[in-house]
């Protein structure tokens, strides 16, 4: 992948000359990071992150959180998602993400003008590939173990960033044969436990050794925004992890990552801001 990789969203462009922040909105009620729940305020939240420096929003109506209260609908999904992808595509130039595994919510929000589709379950369930391959917006394909896995559930790599990188190649494989253009797809190695199935010693390793994830070749997003393995190690709440994850995400941005999925836009774009900063000077 070079410098220059552009993405093209719904009638906007995205060029990864830089690492681009993508910002939480969830309209949910049970998002484990309670200061990323919309429900009710999403206007206002979204027109401040773009007012600090959002590239990207990505709008979840789906909590993956490991003690979720269970699924929604597609029915249900979409109820959420649909009128604040009409609305924001409607009044601002930003690009829309929506985070979803649903056939039904794909198809309808990239209609609505939602710009990316970004599936933690890189396109698994029935009938997404299809829906996905149907539009053409980019897609973020991420590691994860498809479904929550049972409460004792303790998930083993021999190499996680191999085994990762593999699963992600297969997913790639199976995406361009269903008629998916490889410049549309953007990879995400899954950083968290429940179904996205890391420890915290497997998600540190893949931080670690994240330039392996660029030798697939495509651009790649990283999302770690106040997530368990940070507080595994700072041993502080989600509510209280704001260093920490500032400090991964320059890992990650130093490391090559093209896209920093977070909750904290305005200090994370100075991260961003600083490491390309550093990267130009002479």
């Amino acid at each position: 992948m070079t410098a220059k990789t552009t993405l093209y969203c719904a009638g906007k462009s995205l060029t990864l000359d830089k690492p681009k922040v993508m910002g939480v909105l969830n309209i949910t009620p049970d998002s484990f990071f309670a200061g990323s729940r919309h429900q009710d305020d999403w206007l206002r939240a979204a027109e401040q992150m773009m007012l600090d420096g959002a590239d990207i929003l990505d709008i979840g109506g789906e909590s993956t959180r490991p003690d979720a209260a269970g699924s929604p609908t597609p029915e249900e999904e979409l109820k959420r998602v649909l009128p604040v992808v009409e609305a924001l595509s409607s009044r601002f130039d930003t690009i829309i993400s929506v985070d979803t595994s649903s056939a039904l919510v794909m198809k309808e929000v990239v209609a609505a003008g939602a710009g990316m589709i970004n599936d933690v379950r890189a396109l698994h369930r029935e009938g997404a590939l299809e829906a996905a391959a149907a539009t053409d917006v980019p897609v973020v394909l991420m590691h994860s173990l498809i479904d929550q896995p049972a409460p004792d559930f303790v998930p083993y790599y021999d190499d996680v960033v191999a085994e990762v990188s593999e699963y992600l190649s297969r997913c790639v494989k199976r995406c361009v044969n269903a008629g998916i253009a490889r410049e549309r797809l953007v990879i995400d190695p899954g950083f968290g436990g429940g179904m996205f199935g890391k420890t915290p010693a497997y998600d540190l390793s893949m931080l670690k050794h994240f330039s392996r994830f660029r030798e697939l070749g495509l651009p790649v997003l990283a999302g770690m925004s106040r997530k368990s393995f940070i507080g595994a190690v700072i041993d502080k709440t989600p509510d209280h992890r704001l260093a920490g994850s500032l400090a991964v995400a320059t890992l990650a941005a130093c490391a090559g990552a093209n896209i920093i999925r977070v909750h904290d836009v305005a200090q994370t774009r100075d991260v961003v801001q600083m490491v390309s900063a550093v990267r130009q000077a002479v």
